[in-house]
């Protein structure tokens, strides 16, 4: 081993030995059990003593738990435009890991996670439908508790060697396949089912595919009923976009009453406070119109399911739904399969259909 870098009794850690400004041996931990990391942490150390400095000492980090970067993280988080989210799943991450010291986390301790997430699953609920932790569900509290650990490196709650061992845990396999999506029966059924607050906020989500985010969000400044859109100023992606609004929509919209002290198109009338979710009336309006394992999400799918079915080109669905790359509206390309024959027939280069049906039909009548 080196001269200077040791391993001491009960440390996981290198410890470093050199002379300091006055002489005297300095003794500290590198806070590494890597040799080459601390390697360079004692070059450094030698390096500041030449040129007449005194180094400053490895910062000594205390032994935090995972709830003290939970307090911290969510004091940071509030910035965010997807906090409410994001709170959801970290507190969902404080059960679990709570009092657990930040300097035990490894890829043991979240892949047992994972599978314990996964197997949740498993377990029926009513109308025979199962729910519970599907991959993507599992993949965002990992990916949640990974960025925790990258702030916790930045913030001196732990150290590096933590969050290298966090990283290696590797996502799960995701099967985004699922596309669900109402005939326009059912769609018609489902708005005769609602309560009158969450009719208008159905039909819209219908006619614009617009997130439930972006309609419990929507304020009266965001609609240009004069020149006939939407305009979107806060989307999941950061981009602005713009959603034309249909007939149907501007009927509903023209007959909302307006309140001038309230900014929003869509909230509770009794304190005027945007609503924060429909969840309990979206769900009874479901079963209302027996409507099974159906989200509000799936309302997007319905929107640019019906587009696609109609005729309309995957491009412009791309850009309705404001996503950023082509390959996420593909999904719905399978919908149109009579307009794929129609394409690859126009052009018709050889002849070869006609030709065919003329010689059959010379065939048939010289038997």
């Amino acid at each position: 081993m080196a001269k200077g870098i040791y391993k001491q009794k009960g440390s996981a850690y290198y410890w470093i030995r050199y002379a300091g400004l006055d002489g005297k041996i300095i003794r500290e931990s590198a806070k590494t059990p890597k040799f080459k990391e601390a390697e360079a942490i004692l070059s450094a150390r030698k390096r500041t003593i030449f040129e007449g400095k005194q180094p400053e000492p490895v910062k000594k980090i205390k032994n935090y738990i995972f709830n003290e970067l939970v307090t911290e993280y969510k004091k940071w988080a509030e910035r965010q435009r997807s906090y409410k989210s994001k709170a959801y799943l970290i507190e969902q991450l404080s059960e679990v890991f709570g009092n657990i010291p930040l300097r035990r986390f490894n890829s043991m301790l979240l892949e047992q996670y994972q599978t314990e997430r996964l197997q949740q699953n498993k377990k029926p609920v009513k109308n025979n439908i199962v729910t519970g932790n599907k991959p993507a569900t599992v993949n965002r509290l990992i990916a949640t508790i990974k960025h925790m650990f990258t702030k916790a490196v930045e913030w001196d709650m732990v150290e590096e060697d933590t969050l290298k061992r966090i990283r290696k845990v590797k996502f799960l396999e995701e099967n985004n396949k699922r596309l669900r999506y109402l005939s326009k029966e059912e769609c018609q059924e489902l708005i005769k089912s609602c309560e009158p607050h969450l009719k208008p906020i159905i039909i819209t989500a219908l006619n614009t595919g617009c997130r439930k985010g972006e309609i419990l969000s929507l304020k009266w400044d965001n609609i240009d009923l004069k020149h006939g859109f939407i305009r979107l100023e806060h989307t999941k992606n950061g981009d602005k976009r713009n959603i034309p609004i249909s007939d149907d929509l501007k009927a509903l919209l023209q007959g909302i009453t307006r309140r001038i002290d309230i900014l929003y198109v869509f909230f509770d009338s009794v304190t005027g406070n945007p609503y924060q979710d429909v969840k309990r009336s979206f769900n009874t309006a479901l079963r209302r119109a027996k409507i099974y394992d159906f989200k509000f999400h799936d309302l997007r799918h319905t929107f640019a399911s019906h587009l696609v079915m109609a005729g309309v080109d995957i491009t412009t669905v791309s850009r309705l739904l404001g996503h950023k790359s082509l390959t996420m509206t593909l999904r719905y390309a399978h919908l149109a399969p009579d307009h794929l024959s129609k394409a690859v027939n126009m052009i018709n280069l050889t002849g070869e259909s006609k030709r065919t049906a003329y010689l059959l039909h010379s065939q048939a009548g010289n038997q």
